[in-house]
This record gives C-alpha cells, sequence and structure tokens, in this order.
C-alpha cells in the first residue's frame, strides 16, 4: 500500500484552493469545478467540494467539521513562512515555536479552520 494523498473537503473549493496555493507556492491541477490538487514531491493535498460527499456515502464527510488532523508541511525557515504568510492567514494558533522534540514548528487555520 502507498499513501497518495489527504483530501480536505469544503464548501468553498475556489477559496480553499487559493489558500493552499499560496501556503505552498504551488498551483493546483482541477479535475474539475469541483475538485483540485495541489502535488508535493511527498504527497498531494486534495481539495473537494462538499457536493463530491454523495458520491462516497451520504453525510461520510462534512466541511469545516475536522477538529483532529493537521495538515503538517516541512518547510527550511519556519520563521521566515511565518512573516512569509501571517497577514494571508485569520487565525494564527501558535507562533514560531521550538517543540519539545527539537523540531521548529508553526500552526494557522486555514479559511475552513482546519489546522495548517
Amino acid at each position: 500500500m502507498k499513501f497518495v494523498s489527504t483530501r480536505i473537503i469544503t464548501g468553498d473549493v475556489n477559496r480553499l484552493v487559493a489558500f493552499y496555493e499560496l501556503v505552498t507556492a504551488t498551483p493546483a491541477v482541477w479535475g474539475n469545478e469541483l475538485f483540485a490538487e495541489i502535488p508535493t514531491p511527498v504527497g498531494t493535498l486534495a481539495i473537494g467540494s462538499d457536493k463530491t460527499v454523495p458520491l462516497f456515502g451520504a453525510g461520510s464527510a462534512e466541511p469545516a467539521a475536522n477538529r483532529s488532523a493537521i495538515v503538517e508541511f516541512i518547510v527550511d525557515d519556519v520563521d521566515a513562512e511565518y512573516e512569509r504568510l501571517r497577514e494571508s492567514v485569520a487565525e494564527v494558533v501558535t507562533e514560531p515555536t521550538t517543540m519539545p522534540w527539537g523540531n521548529r514548528a508553526l500552526l494557522f487555520r486555514d479559511p475552513d479552520g482546519n489546522l495548517v
């Protein structure tokens, strides 16, 4: 088995795609107006409309309901990314901090409230 992607379901695909294009500095690849992917060297972030949920089973997912997963990216300089993104992020949860296990981290919320 090979991990391929993480998909975020949203009520506003255009808004969320624009946000993650800014965060990753990578253009999205659009399947259609309901679905886009942002490819990275190690995995893909997929963004799908809530209109696609019935394809998986009615009520199987809902937008902006996540309170358990964190979308994570590796960057060379967390502090530089914070400076680049802080005006575009509605809510910074944790400013750049050195974690007890040694890495430097930053947490903010995307437009749907998901932790990044």
